[in-house]
């Protein structure tokens, strides 16, 4: 088979990951599920009775309650997003080239 003075097998590898991208998404991920900890943390303290953390936005059982909600939502959307962008992180580099003109191996 001939190759042609064009061909550059490094054009079918893709470039490098930008780490730092999903690195950024991965740390704001960490901060988001820190808040929503520190929510819930507050909502809880205020339904047990303890000293409102947030002054008059958990002095009463509803406010504590929604409180608690909201903190509960913040961590698993901070979670979920940690995960997707270690994931993307961790993928393995494959080649740039359709499927159908790999070897099959059936």
């Amino acid at each position: 088979m001939k190759i042609s003075d064009g061909f550059d097998a490094r054009r079918l590898r893709p470039k490098g990951p930008s780490n730092w991208r999903l690195r950024l998404v991965a740390g704001f991920a960490l901060l988001l599920a820190i808040i929503g900890l520190l929510l819930a943390g507050a909502g809880g303290a205020g339904l047990f009775g303890h000293s409102p953390a947030l002054g008059e936005l958990n002095a009463s059982p509803g406010g504590s309650a929604i409180l608690l909600v909201i903190g509960l939502l913040v961590v698993w959307m901070g979670v979920a997003l940690w995960r997707r962008s270690r994931r993307k992180m961790r993928q393995p580099l494959s080649l740039n080239i359709s499927a159908h003109l790999m070897k099959k191996h059936d």
